[in-house]
């Protein structure tokens, strides 16, 4: 691997000639240029990416902010790796890398943030895990970082995000059920103190409504977003005297769990109880019955959130208060059965 010096010693040219030729400034001999481009790819060169973001001020460095204390997370949820493959796929086609900056349980959230922003490690960044009201987005807006929300969020502003259409899953979800009959409809979200909690909470109230069923609190739960959240709302629905016919999860692993608890009381899911998951997951594809649940093509989102970033880092002005709803598709199986009359 060469770099511009030796580059510039084998051409008998100045440092200066040769960074313009690669650069392509127009005061460059067509014939210099030729040879330089022609010297560089037989000398293998590579240019120094830490002086040019230096003299540039840009990182070309995009950070991903991972909240890797989460239940999900530790569970060995895999959504972030695929998105993360995806993401970095997209950016190093402009030349641009991805950097994750992992926040522990222990961290403060917004120290840890503002840790990172005032190093200027990165040119923008990209936040998960949004809460209704989030000190991040306040943090980022008032330094004037460019910055996408993986998550929609209240918090005032104009901000670029991105969202899976939670709201709808719990719609499809609660009509998919009521025209097999169900009218007692159980639901569990994350108990972490995530946007994404209320906006399915939110739907699933709303579907009820549309359809003329009343809202029973006894039957929203709050449980931990992992197997051991669904063995929570398994013992908890459980133990209720009138007991719901179906439940809704906002959670895939908490399929797992929920599954593992009901077959050592006898109780079938499908059969018994109707199930509907939140994302297909490689985790949930052995369960039996196979689960009802969501599906969604997460390359897809990690590459639109790839894109995203970049037009953000080419224009944050025009980039701000675009926000996109992510499509969920319903895809029915065994484990959503009409109620045993």
């Amino acid at each position: 691997m060469t770099g511009i010096k030796a580059l510039a010693q084998h051409l008998d040219l100045s440092i200066g000639t040769v960074s313009r030729a690669l650069n392509g400034k127009p005061d460059v001999k067509a014939e210099t240029r030729r040879r330089v481009l022609a010297a560089a790819k037989e000398l293998d060169y590579r240019p120094n990416h830490s002086g040019r973001s230096l003299r540039h001020g840009r990182t070309n460095t995009v950070g991903l902010v991972l909240e890797t204390g989460s239940p999900s997370t530790l569970a060995g949820d895999t959504f972030f790796m695929h998105l993360v493959d995806a993401m970095q796929e997209t950016l190093a086609e402009e030349g641009l890398d991805l950097v994750l900056l992992p926040c522990r349980s222990a961290d403060d959230p917004i120290e840890f943030l503002r840790r990172h922003v005032t190093r200027r490690m990165v040119d923008s960044i990209v936040i998960t895990a949004t809460r209704r009201q989030d000190e991040r987005i306040a943090m980022l807006l008032e330094d004037g970082t460019p910055f996408l929300a993986l998550g929609r969020s209240e918090t005032p502003g104009a901000y670029p995000w991105i969202d899976l259409d939670f709201a709808g899953a719990a719609r499809d979800s609660v009509d998919a059920l009521v025209r097999l009959g169900h009218r007692r409809i159980a639901i569990a979200a994350p108990r972490r103190d995530v946007n994404l909690a209320h906006i399915y909470m939110e739907g699933y109230r709303d579907a009820l409504a549309a359809h003329g069923l009343p809202v029973d609190e006894a039957l929203i739960l709050r449980a931990s977003g992992s197997e051991n959240g669904g063995v929570q709302v398994a013992e908890a629905l459980l133990r209720l005297e009138d007991r719901p016919t179906a439940v809704m999860l906002g959670q895939e692993l908490m399929a797992i769990g929920l599954y593992s608890h009901l077959a050592q009381v006898g109780v079938q899911p499908g059969r018994d109880l109707s199930v509907i998951g939140f994302r297909q997951s490689p985790q949930l594809r052995f369960l039996s019955p196979a689960l009802a649940c969501f599906a969604l093509d997460v390359r897809a989102l990690g590459k639109e959130v790839g894109q995203a970033v970049m037009a953000l880092s080419a224009d944050p002005v025009a980039a701000r208060g675009i926000g996109r709803v992510w499509p969920l598709e319903y895809v029915p199986a065994p484990s959503v059965q009409p109620p045993v009359r």
